[in-house]
């Protein structure tokens, strides 16, 4: 075959052009307060619901995606502490559920038809049983498009650096930011938890 019958080559374009990439920012406490007010006059119990459980439970979206109803809700109302087995360390974390939370939960629980799920955020399709971590990350753009966010800089992991985040700026305590994520090594880490060499306080910026 001759170079002048051969087919050129394609030019691909790079996957992440136009896409930002790296660590996702942590919300600020307005940005919160955004989300939760349209949220509340939507009327979208669910997506309250998750949001709240969220920011409290400082949760990977695989856990938060998966999140059992019997894991926050437990003799007739909704716990005030919770504890989930983390899929990707194997090992139990703890967090408080706040009282706006309870109440967001309460509702969109007694909306919910139990019998159908036993998943906090169950799947819209059949053979699913809860939300999956790509439908999560699609709902997270959302919020963050209708609070004005520019939502490719956000991402499901601001919500787990978000407390933990507000919480270092006013304290500057590492090892009570580690103890929020669920660590038991003493280690320097980022704010999303992977070792590296970026301190945290450039990470939560």
């Amino acid at each position: 075959m001759t170079a002048e019958n051969s087919n050129p080559t394609r030019q691909r374009a790079p996957w992440n052009r136009g896409r930002q990439i790296g660590q996702k920012r942590p919300l600020k406490p307005k940005d919160v307060w955004t989300i939760r007010v349209r949220l509340q006059m939507e009327g979208r119990r669910r997506d309250l619901a998750m949001f709240n459980l969220a920011i409290d439970s400082k949760l990977r979206s695989c856990d938060l995606a998966r999140l059992r109803i019997d894991d926050v809700f437990a003799g007739g109302g909704v716990r005030d502490r919770a504890t989930v087995i983390q899929k990707k360390t194997g090992r139990p974390v703890r967090f408080e559920v706040t009282e706006q939370t309870r109440a967001a939960v309460g509702e969109w629980l007694a909306a919910l038809d139990a019998r159908e799920s036993r998943y906090l955020p169950p799947s819209r399709f059949q053979g699913k049983p809860h939300l999956s971590t790509r439908q999560y990350a699609r709902i997270v753009h959302r919020w963050a498009d209708r609070a004005g966010l520019d939502s490719s800089a956000y991402g499901t992991h601001s919500l787990r650096r978000t407390k933990p985040a507000q919480i270092y700026k006013k304290t500057g305590n590492l090892r009570a930011v580690q103890l929020l994520f669920g660590h038991t090594a003493y280690c320097p880490r980022t704010v999303d938890g992977s070792q590296g060499p970026l301190p945290l306080p450039s990470a939560i910026r």
